[in-house]
């Protein structure tokens, strides 16, 4: 019998980012205490830049837009948002969505499903994924449940389970 596999993944969706980003603009652009304060929120190139009058203030559209990532089941841990930082009258955050798997954290991932999951289970790097593999599906299903209880740093999701 062939091994069955999946692959551990954390990928973004770009479509549902744009939505919670529209909602947020939405919700910044009505709401009372955004009121002329320069606040607002936008892609500006792969990054997601936050503005406003005050640290507070810019802290709070960062805050409005995770509740709105939250809501369309976007991982915060997707989110990589720098610190407040002063650009003349005014504070910005920048933040971006983190795609793929870095090696530290594949390494990270392959030493867990190797230390604590099934004695059948091989997983190995491939790029920014990493490939899981068994002859036993119920063991690779177990594996699945290791991840997902696991704190790692990244999202995961998934992919092509055969």
């Amino acid at each position: 019998m062939a091994d069955s596999s999946f692959d551990v993944v954390s990928k973004v969706d770009k479509m549902e980012t744009d939505n919670a980003l529209n909602q947020a603009v939405k919700e910044v652009e009505q709401r009372y205490d955004f009121k002329n304060v320069g606040a607002s929120i936008e892609w500006s190139g792969e990054k997601i830049l936050m503005k406003a009058n005050s640290e507070e203030r810019v802290k709070a559209i960062l805050d409005v837009f995770e509740q709105k990532l939250i809501k369309r089941g976007i991982s915060l841990r997707s989110l990589d948002a720098g610190d407040p930082f002063p650009s003349g009258k005014e504070f910005r955050i920048e933040a971006k969505m983190k795609e793929g798997i870095d090696q530290e954290n594949a390494k990270k991932v392959t030493k867990l499903i190797r230390d604590e999951g099934p004695k059948s289970v091989k997983a190995q790097i491939q790029g920014d994924e990493v490939r899981v593999s068994s002859k036993s599906r119920d063991d690779l299903q177990a594996t699945m449940a290791l991840l997902k209880n696991a704190d790692l740093p990244v999202a995961l999701q998934f992919v092509n389970f055969r």
